[in-house]
């Protein structure tokens, strides 16, 4: 059960993840895809860093489908939603070992090719039981999928095969963040499939993920799910979405505070030398809890006393040194210091960190490791 007042008084470094931030950011991006389109939490890489078995049961009856990237994901969001049996569509291609397990538990599955059909016939015929397949279309992805030209094969063996059961078409925009002429193109082609071979909207029809959703969801008045991940979370792909609410915080605390005097190196391999006495604080984080070695030198802040901290030196496996010689505040051992959140008006994002790390916000989110333990929470305001 989530708590209201996270205890955080053993901990050394956690994430906390605000459920109610959460349930509103899917009431947000239901509303951008409308009345008749509905939509499939990723949930994929334990929920992008954010807990996978707390994130499921909370969006459980605010979502219509959860997607997942393997069947042990899968397996464990069936078992996270409790009785309310999900839909759950694995949206990796599976390994041979994964299918007759897939089609046992009645998991939905993405199939590329006429051969992954015949594989999941085969273990449904052994089963005496339907697969249902998610046919992907290539429209530029390059990862999955059959090429447009092949797609409607695809679709005939499905529908030819006695015990698979054709639930929906597909694709993946692969820069609709930075691309948005490509990603037309790729609307487009796959307009073109569903008028040929769905037009009556017989099955699921989705292509949009986060900035798809956010951006182009005007221009997909077929699709009927859309599946976002990164906005789910409260960070939006694009510049200014002011209704997603963040959900996950990462904090940490001092764990020693020093007057250093000037020429005092610190870290591994000395890249930072002090060239005049400094106070400075470690803080118990390091590249061990998912805090890159990328975020290395005084580009890298953290907030304490609601104030930007530059970093000093490189992140180790452990802990960080950061320069608090310009804080009013006197800092204690114990004291929380934010890395990711917000903190007396001043914030540092997933996206800002990513930046400095030369990265992306989706790795960031994933990289928090098991370390760091996660703390869920209700605020006062929901969706």
């Amino acid at each position: 059960m989530a708590s209201s007042s996270p205890d955080t008084s053993q901990l050394r470094c956690w994430a906390e993840i605000n459920l109610s931030h959460l349930r509103h950011n899917a009431a947000v991006l239901q509303n951008e895809a409308g009345p008749n389109c509905g939509i499939m939490a990723i949930v994929k890489a334990d929920a992008y860093g954010h807990g996978l078995e707390s994130v499921v049961s909370s969006l459980i009856g605010h979502v219509e489908w959860f997607g997942v990237a393997n069947y042990r994901e899968a397996e464990r969001t069936f078992k996270a939603a409790g009785s309310q049996s999900p839909s759950i569509l694995i949206l990796s291609p599976p390994i041979p070992s994964e299918i007759e397990p897939i089609v046992d538990a009645g998991f939905s599955a993405s199939v590329s090719s006429v051969e992954e059909v015949e594989a999941f016939n085969k273990a449904a015929e052994r089963l005496a039981v339907k697969a249902r397949l998610h046919a992907v279309a290539d429209t530029g992805m390059g990862r999955m999928g059959a090429l447009v030209d092949h797609f409607a094969d695809l679709v005939s063996a499905i529908k030819d095969a006695p015990c698979c059961e054709i639930e929906g078409l597909d694709t993946h925009f692969p820069s609709a963040d930075e691309d948005p002429n490509f990603t037309q193109s790729q609307i487009t082609a796959f307009s073109k499939i569903v008028e040929t071979l769905a037009p009556e909207k017989a099955y699921h029809l989705h292509l949009a993920n986060s900035t798809g959703l956010l951006e182009f969801q005007q221009d997909l008045p077929f699709a009927t799910l859309a599946r976002p991940g990164l906005a789910l979370y409260g960070i939006s792909p694009l510049l200014n979405r002011p209704l997603l609410r963040p959900v996950l915080s990462l904090k940490t605390k001092v764990a020693l505070v020093r007057n250093i005097p000037a020429g005092t190196s610190i870290s591994y391999g000395r890249t930072f030398i002090s060239e005049t006495p400094m106070r400075v604080a470690t803080l118990a984080v390091g590249y061990g809890d998912g805090y890159s070695r990328y975020l290395s030198g005084d580009t890298t802040r953290v907030l304490l006393a609601g104030e930007r901290c530059p970093m000093l030196g490189r992140v180790t496996m452990d802990q960080i040194v950061v320069d608090i010689t310009h804080l009013s505040t006197p800092i204690k051992c114990g004291d929380i210091a934010t890395l990711i959140g917000e903190e007396n008006g001043e914030e540092i994002t997933a996206k800002e960190l990513a930046k400095h790390a030369g990265t992306i916000p989706w790795e960031i989110l994933t990289g928090i490791t098991s370390r760091v333990e996660r703390i869920y929470f209700e605020s006062d305001t929901d969706a």
